[in-house]
């Protein structure tokens, strides 16, 4: 027979909306492994300042939804003024997708606006590289709505996995060192700025959240892929991610190790490099 005690909490678990259960979430069971680091990565790379407004953009997947509740809870700490706008840009999704992201949002008390565009149709006979079409013509809608909404940052759901993954991959495919920034000024609209605020999250602590909260988010919308039996960028991340690890089945530093490596690069040990007026410079260069 259950206790009066047992009876009330049972009655309150009934009684929270499904956006209240997984705000309580992220302050409890996933404090320490999701809030905490999207804090420290804000306040490490400098993203928030005093009178910022901030499009966060939400793509329907998993990444960039918990972004949206992470910035709302960021909201009632209230430290320091800032705003924030939840941006949806459907570049041409099919009925389903575009009705899954509208429940998530309304289930999960994400005050979204939705804008279409016709990227998908533009870049889905694009022979070339399509999917990285795809992403800068994305990005430059979303820097656009948001910069007319008053925004001068957008933010992105990349998270820790996307990085290192991003690092290996332009040293096996691109020969080159690299990375994927924390944060960035845009060259194309003046005054916006891009941020990573999930840079320290792990994936794994993501997909913990979405299944703990029986969550179900878009896995990849895109008509390109959906009719494409090979797309060859994704192939060659998801051979990364399994390389990765596997590594770290032997060496569980792995992951942290590849991170820092682009924090610990030695100029006077590199053969070339190349600055940021993209000037190339040798080491033969002073080397007498």
């Amino acid at each position: 027979m259950l206790k009066d005690k047992d009876e009330k909490k049972i009655s309150d678990v009934h009684s929270k909306s499904k956006a209240e259960m997984v705000e309580e979430s992220i302050r409890k069971k996933f404090h320490k492994t999701i809030f905490t680091k999207f804090c420290q990565a804000i306040n490490d790379y400098e993203m928030l300042r005093a009178g910022d407004k901030v499009a966060v953009c939400i793509s329907g997947g998993k990444d960039s939804m918990l972004l949206a509740k992470l910035f709302q809870e960021l909201k009632r700490h209230n430290k320091f003024p800032f705003e924030v706008v939840f941006l949806v840009m459907d570049p041409g999704y099919n009925r389903e997708n575009r009705k899954q992201i509208e429940n998530n949002a309304r289930d999960l008390n994400i005050p979204a606006v939705i804008f279409e565009s016709d990227i998908f149709e533009s870049v889905v006979n694009v022979e070339s590289s399509p999917c990285y079409l795809c992403a800068r013509m994305r990005r430059g809608h979303l820097y656009a709505k948001a910069k007319a909404l008053g925004c001068n940052k957008i933010a992105l759901g990349h998270h820790f996995d996307d990085v290192i993954e991003t690092i290996v991959m332009g040293m096996f495919f691109g020969a080159q060192v690299q990375t994927m920034m924390p944060k960035l000024h845009s060259t194309n609209f003046d005054g916006m700025e891009l941020i990573r605020p999930l840079y320290y999250v792990r994936e794994k602590d993501i997909i913990a959240f979405r299944d703990y909260n029986d969550l179900k988010f878009l896995q990849c919308a895109c008509k390109f892929t959906e009719q494409s039996a090979h797309d060859e960028n994704s192939s060659k991340r998801k051979y990364i991610k399994k390389l990765i690890a596997e590594l770290a089945k032997e060496n569980p530093q792995i992951e942290k190790n590849i991170f820092r490596s682009v924090e610990n690069v030695n100029l006077s040990t590199i053969i070339a490099y190349k600055d940021k007026n993209n000037v190339k410079h040798n080491f033969l260069d002073d080397y007498e």
